[in-house]
Order: structure tokens, then sequence, then C-alpha cells
């Protein structure tokens, strides 16, 4: 049975008008657990993603092509469902149909994926990278298409008192999807499975590691699709102090962009650096730990091999820090939001610039647990603030508009990679140190956020 809020339930506090309830711990459980497959898509893809493409024979100066492609994607259909699910309203509720139709089609991709080395197409072809690259594209893309619901209905249904918790909750169920995706190329090794393979395939552990992540993500995805319960119109209305029939008008994105609340554009300065720093990290952390840890950079090599499955325990372990310090903020003020931002983002830049230069896997290890606590910030704090900032009309899509500030910032750092990584002599370690330097400046461009309406 969906956990439908009701006035008079005994575990739901019951709100005036213009005020949403607070919501009980068992609808706040199934609102966020379906984040487990979501997040270990996204993990997989960042994770094991320059194993992959390096694997097939992809140069490294060549990997910016292949982070290219997904938030070129993202940032035109997030806003997309954003914009029509606020508009949607069917028995099935308002964001939830969306992620029915996300999670099927995010497992088709995620069973794809892993065998682009498979099918003949051969070392360095360019039918492989080509292969690779839609395949990834399209894992973004309905990756995206799940995540979204997830953050619209907490902005739906949410009141400011609840929003930490909310928010952390849906990050702790992310990291420990996370966890288990990271993990399960390493695990796998050690139960047998072949973690090399021939040349230009991709090895056994980590297909598995995929198949896993699908099924994985798809019963996670029905625990919330059949559990939840989204507010119907008149009830939304009536907490959110707004017309009745306010998603039957039909504002242009333009329009939307254009009296966006201020902390929208704040937040955009502050994630255009963050995101720099995080997408330097997923691309050249790898190669860097393979040249500095195991002195190699052939990818065909088992040092390599074994340097991909490190990053995959480093993901797992910073996971975890990122699971723990949910609970902590949990229970912080929301009066103290912009602080725990800044410090998150201080976090995540001292862990990029020790891994980027650490000869030590388990220093490498441990820098890894700064890395959690920012990258909860990162996926926490902003989108915390611009709800808090927003007044429920046009919700969902100020939400997807606002991951068009996650996408600029990797399609930018794409872009520059394709200078600077030459300019750099082709040193993987200095493009982290450049991810190091970004990370800092967005941690000082927090000062300048509003938050509220």
């Amino acid at each position: 049975m969906k956990n439908e809020i009701k006035e008079g339930d005994d575990k739901t506090t019951p709100a005036p008008t213009g005020r949403l309830p607070n919501l009980p711990m068992s609808t706040i459980l199934a609102m966020t657990f379906g984040a487990i497959g979501v997040n270990m898509a996204f993990t997989l893809q960042g994770s094991q993603m320059s194993r992959i493409t390096l694997t097939i024979g992809v140069d490294p100066g060549d990997l910016g092509f292949f982070f290219l492609l997904p938030p070129l994607l993202g940032m035109i259909v997030q806003p997309l469902i954003g914009k029509y699910s606020d508009r949607t309203w069917t028995r099935f509720g308002r964001r939830l149909p969306y992620l029915l139709v996300g999670a099927p089609l995010t497992v088709i991709v995620m069973v794809m994926l892993p065998f682009t080395g498979s099918l003949g197409f051969g070392f360095g072809s360019a039918a492989a990278f080509a292969y690779a690259a839609i395949a990834i594209a399209l894992m973004d893309l309905f990756s995206n298409v799940c995540l979204a619901p997830f953050r619209m209905i907490a902005g739906d249904m949410v009141n400011n008192e609840q929003k930490n918790l909310v928010w952390s909750w849906q990050q702790i169920f992310c990291y420990a999807g996370g966890i288990l995706a990271a993990l399960l190329p390493f695990l796998l090794t050690h139960l047998g499975v072949a973690n090399t393979a021939e040349k230009g395939f991709v090895p056994d552990t980590v297909i598995w590691a995929y198949l896993i992540g699908a099924l994985v993500l798809l019963l996670t995805n029905c625990v919330t699709v059949f559990k939840v319960k989204e507010y119907d119109p008149a009830t939304f209305a009536r907490y959110h102090q707004i017309e009745e029939h306010h998603h039957k008008e039909n504002s242009s994105l333009w329009a939307l962009i254009k009296k966006a609340p201020r902390s929208f554009w704040e937040l955009a300065v502050v994630q255009l650096f963050s995101w720099i720093g995080i997408m330097y990290t997923w691309t050249y952390a790898t190669g860097a730990m393979a040249t500095n840890i195991w002195h190699t950079s052939d990818p065909t090599s088992a040092g390599f091999q074994e340097a991909g499955n490190w990053y995959g325990v480093m993901t797992a372990f910073y996971s975890v820090a990122a699971l723990l310090w949910g609970f902590v903020y949990a229970k912080t003020r929301a009066d103290k939001r912009k602080f725990w931002y800044a410090f998150g983002l201080f976090a995540d830049a001292i862990s990029i610039i020790i891994v980027a230069t650490t000869d030590s896997q388990w220093v490498a290890l441990f820098a890894f647990a700064l890395y959690g606590i920012g990258n909860f910030t990162i996926n926490t704090l902003p989108f915390t603030i611009l709800t808090s900032s927003l007044h429920g009309k046009n919700e969902g899509a100020y939400l997807g508009l606002f991951n068009i500030v996650v996408c600029v910032p990797q399609i930018l750092g794409s872009l520059l990679s394709f200078w600077l990584f030459p300019l750099l002599g082709n040193s993987q370690s200095m493009m982290m140190v450049i991810g190091f330097g970004a990370m800092l400046v967005s941690a000082v461009t927090v000062a300048i956020i509003h938050e509220g309406r």
C-alpha cells in the first residue's frame, strides 16, 4: 500500500494552508530508497567509464569526447522533464510516471555498455568508439531521467524544516548504492571472476558489475514507484498557497530563466568551478594513480587494471564517508547551510590534490574520505538551497534548468582538456591539479550566495 499523506494521520503533522506537513519517516524512506539503484548507475559510469574506453583503445587525450556527450544531452533533457512534469498529473502521479519510463530504459543501456569490446569491432576501431560513445551518452541520459523525479518529489512534498533530513537520506541511499557499485569489480575479482581480458575486451568483472547494477536499479525504483503517492493538484496548491490549476500555465523555459531567483545564478557560479573539479577527478584519477603508484600507463597491463579496481575501492570508501557524513548533516541547522557548503568544497579540493600527487595507494584511499564529504555536499547543498528559494510553481522546471549549471562545467571542462592536456605534457596528474584549483575557487565563491525567496 502506498504511503499516502493525509491530514489526521497520526504519523503526519497536520499542516495549515500554505505550509507543507511533516512527513512520516516511512514516506521519507520510500521516496528516497530508489536512489540506491540510480546511483549505482552513476557510480559505475564515474568509476569505470575511463577504464572501459581506455581498454578498447581510446587515447587518454581523447577522453574528453566521451565526457562531452552526456552533459550535452543532460542539459537538454532535464529542463524538459522538469517543464512537462510540472504540467503532468495522472493517476500514477506527477513525477513518478517519468521514473516508470526512465528505469527500464536505463537498465537496457546498462546491459549494452560493458559489452563494448565484445562485439568484434577490434581494438582502437572507430566503430568501437562510436558504440561506446552512444552507450555512455544514453546511459547518462536515462540515468538523469531516473534521478530527476527524486529531486522534484522532494521539492514538491518536503517542508523547509525537513529538507536537510530528506536530502540527506536521499544521498545516504545514493552512497549505499555507490558503495556496492564501486566495490563490485574488486569483490568479483576475489570471487574468481576474470579481471583481465584479451586486448580490446572489457573484463568480466566490469561486465558483471553493470549487470548486477541494472537489476538493483530496477528493483529499488519499484519500491519508490509503488510505495509513494504524490499530492493531488488541490492538496498541492493548498500547501504551497498557489492556484490549483497553476500546472495548466505554459511558461517558456526562457521566461522562467529570466524570473529565476537570485540564488539560482549565485549557485551557478559555485557549480561551474566545483563540477570541473569533479569531472577531472573522474576522468584522470585512474590514469594518474596507474602512473604514480603502479608505474604504468599501458591500459592493457595488469597494473593499469589494478589501478582501475583500486579506484573502485576508493569510490566505495568515499561513499561510506559520504553516507556517514549524511547522518551528521541531517541534524544540522537550516541557517548553517552556507558554512557546510564551503567546508565540503574545501575538503573535496584537499582530497583531489592528494590523489593527484601521492605514490601510495593507501594515502589515496584515506584522502578520498574528504572527497566523500565534498561529494555529498555538491550533490545535496545546492538543491537544498535552491528549493528553499522557490515557491512551488514551476519547481520541476527550475530543477531541470539547474541541471544546466551541472552540465555546462562538464562541457567546458571537456573542451578545455583538449588544449590543457597536451599543454601539461599529457600528464593526467596535472589535469587533476587543475581540478584542485577549480574546487578551491568554488569554495570561496559560496560567500556570494543568498538563500531564500
